[in-house]
């Protein structure tokens, strides 16, 4: 369960920051390649284009990343030592 939950957070997290990472991109490209203006086409080119796929790509390594590393985890047990050495 720990699992699922942590590759949901992982989608969750991973779409909103490939978004932002598509934004960004998307009006470099529109400045660095100089593309028109035209009735808003620049806009809907970073908008519908660059933003989606950011987002997709990011929620997808998102879920991976973090499946991965909830697996990985339960693999490596965390040695802790006897109750009594805390409270000292």
């Amino acid at each position: 369960m720990k699992v699922a939950l942590l590759a949901v957070l992982g989608l969750f997290l991973g779409t909103l920051a490939g978004a932002a990472l598509g934004v960004g991109f998307g009006l470099a490209w529109v400045e660095i390649f100089k593309t028109t203006n035209f009735e808003g086409y620049s806009g809907m080119l970073v908008f519908f284009t660059f933003m989606p796929l950011g987002a997709a790509i990011g929620g997808v390594s998102g879920a991976l990343l973090f499946g991965y590393l909830a697996v990985r985890d339960q693999a490596i047990p965390i040695e802790r030592g006897p109750a009594g050495l805390a409270d000292r």
